[in-house]
């Protein structure tokens, strides 16, 4: 049988805090780990190896829920890899929308900081700034990212 690890170094070893251990098995993303004799929480391997996947796949940007559906097929259950490349190509699409957004959202903030350049440019600078008059009004392709 291999070590068996305590929290803290598991924590120290991923690079996590305690707390999202603590965490990961409360909403069942962890099997409740081993016992010591004094209550301490002992993780094997097979932990270790299931906190990597997790916390890889966090990394990559999927939501804890998204992990959780993941970690069957992990697990050798139901889920098929025709499932996951489904999950992971819809986590694409989702992730180009979001980019897409993001330089709708430079294309509109960049006219701004160049138009109060001009005033902060001025001599003597001029007090009011026409960019807070563009930001009144809102534009239907920005929405919040």
């Amino acid at each position: 049988m291999s070590a068996l690890l305590q929290i803290g170094e598991v924590a120290r070893r991923l690079n996590l805090n305690p707390q999202t251990l603590y965490f990961y098995e409360r909403i069942g993303l962890i099997p409740a780990p081993q016992r010591s004799a004094s209550g301490y929480r002992l993780f094997d391997a097979r932990d270790l190896a299931r906190l990597g996947f997790i916390t890889r796949t966090k990394a990559l940007g999927l939501s804890l829920e998204e992990i959780k559906e993941m970690l069957v097929l992990y697990d050798g259950e139901s889920l098929t890899c025709e499932a996951i490349h489904a999950k992971l190509v819809s986590k694409v699409q989702h992730l180009n929308r979001k980019i897409q957004r993001l330089q709708a959202l430079r294309d509109e903030l960049t006219p701004l900081i160049n138009q109060c350049q001009i005033y902060l440019d001025t001599s003597p600078p001029i007090q009011s700034c026409a960019a807070l008059q563009d930001l009144t009004t809102t534009n239907p392709n920005i929405s919040e990212v």
